[in-house]
C-alpha cells in the first residue's frame, strides 16, 4: 500500500493546491521528501502517540542539521513542506462526515466554541505580553483551540508562515499532546468522571487526533468512541477560523489596493469541505474516501518533511521557550475552561 501511495503522490495535481510545483526545479527535493517520508510513515504506525507527521518532521530537522541537504534540493522542499500540505488538507476532508455534526449536542457546541474563544483570546494576549511574534500567536492558538497539526497547516499559508514559525508550533503542540495522552485520564479517574463526560472533555480539549483516541480509548471505548466524534466536530471549525484570518491577512497585506474575495479565499479549505460533503453523502464508495483519506495522512507526513528540512533546531531550542510557555498556558486553559463547563453543565 506504501508503493500505491508514494505513485499518487507523486501523480496527484489538484490545481488549488499544486500549481507551478511541477517543475523540473522542484523534482530532487520532493523525491527527497518522499524517500524520507517511507519510513517516517512506517514509524507513525508503530509508535501512534507520535504518529507519521511529528516523525517526519524530527527526521527533516536532524537533517538539516547535517549539511545533508544538496543545494540543488532546497527548492524543492520548501515547496513540498507548502504545496503538498494544501493538498493534504484536501484529502483530510474524506476522513470527515458532517452527519456527526447533527449528532452532538447543544451543549457540546457551546463547548467547543467556547474553547476556541478561550484559546485564540489569550494567544493574543499571552502573545503580546511575552512579545511573541504574530504568526506564532495565531499558529499555536489555532493549534491549541482547533486540532494541533492540521489546524496549523491548514492556516500557515493563509498567513503566510514561513517553515521555522510551522516547525515550532508544531513541535509545541505535540509536547503537550504527548503530556495530555497521560494526565487527561489520571484526572478523569482521580475525579471519578464517567465515560460520556471523559470522552466530551477529552475531545474538546487535547489536540492532536491521535492524542484524543489514545486518552479516550485508555480510558475506555465509550469514551473512545465520543472523544472520537467530538474531535471530529472540532475539527469542522477549520473552514470559518481559516476564511477569518483570510480576511484579516488581506487587510494586513499592504500590496493589495482593495478587498478581493477570490484571492483571499483558502480554496484548499474549501476543498476539504467538498471533501467532507462527498463523504457524508455517500456519492463515492467508503472505500475509495477511506483511501483518499489515507492518502492524505501519508502526503502531510511528506510535507512534514519538508518543512522540518527547512527549518534550524538550534534557533528552536535556543529560543523556544516563550513558545513553550504560551502553549503552556493555552493548553492549561483550555483543559480548565473544558472542564468547568462540563461541571456546570
Amino acid at each position: 500500500m506504501i508503493i500505491v501511495y508514494i505513485l499518487i503522490a507523486l501523480l496527484i495535481t489538484l490545481p488549488i493546491t499544486t500549481i507551478g510545483y511541477y517543475h523540473s526545479k522542484n523534482i530532487s527535493g520532493a523525491l527527497l521528501c518522499l524517500l524520507i517520508a517511507i519510513p517516517a510513515w512506517l514509524l507513525g504506525r508503530l509508535i501512534p502517540i507520535a504518529g507519521g507527521p511529528i516523525i517526519g518532521l524530527l527526521l527533516g530537522m536532524l537533517l538539516a542539521q547535517t549539511g545533508f541537504i544538496p543545494e540543488t534540493c532546497k527548492p524543492g522542499t520548501k515547496e513540498t513542506g507548502k504545496r503538498i500540505l494544501q493538498t493534504a488538507i484536501v484529502l483530510f476532508g474524506f476522513q470527515m462526515n458532517l452527519s456527526h455534526v447533527l449528532n452532538i449536542g447543544s451543549q457540546v457546541w457551546m463547548l467547543l466554541l467556547a474553547v476556541v474563544a478561550v484559546a485564540l483570546i489569550l494567544a493574543y494576549i499571552i502573545g503580546k505580553l511575552l512579545g511573541l511574534p504574530g504568526n506564532m500567536q495565531t499558529l499555536i492558538g489555532v493549534g491549541t483551540a482547533i486540532c494541533g497539526g492540521s489546524a496549523i497547516a491548514a492556516t500557515a499559508p493563509i498567513i503566510k508562515a514561513n517553515n521555522e514559525e510551522v516547525a515550532t508550533s508544531i513541535s509545541i503542540i505535540f509536547l503537550f499532546n504527548v503530556v495530555a495522552v497521560f494526565v487527561f485520564p489520571l484526572v478523569g479517574h482521580l475525579t471519578g468522571m464517567d465515560d460520556l463526560h471523559f470522552g466530551i472533555w477529552a475531545g474538546a480539549a487535547i489536540n492532536d487526533t491521535s492524542s484524543v483516541v489514545a486518552a479516550g480509548f485508555s480510558y475506555s471505548e465509550a469514551a473512545g468512541n465520543t472523544a472520537t466524534v467530538v474531535k471530529l466536530t472540532r475539527t469542522l471549525l477549520i473552514i470559518p477560523i481559516t476564511f477569518v484570518l483570510a480576511i484579516r491577512q488581506s487587510k494586513l497585506d499592504k500590496n493589495k489596493e482593495k478587498f478581493n474575495l477570490r484571492r483571499i479565499f483558502p480554496w484548499f479549505v474549501a476543498g476539504f469541505f467538498v471533501a467532507s460533503v462527498i463523504t457524508t453523502t455517500g456519492l463515492v464508495p467508503p472505500e475509495a474516501t477511506a483511501f483518499w483519506g489515507q492518502m492524505g495522512r501519508f502526503l502531510i507526513v511528506v510535507a512534514m518533511v519538508g518543512i522540518g528540512l527547512g527549518s534550524n533546531m538550534k534557533e528552536l531550542i535556543k529560543n523556544g521557550k516563550p513558545y513553550m510557555l504560551l502553549g503552556f498556558c493555552l493548553s492549561l486553559a483550555v483543559a480548565l475552561v473544558s472542564l468547568l463547563f462540563l461541571w456546570l453543565a
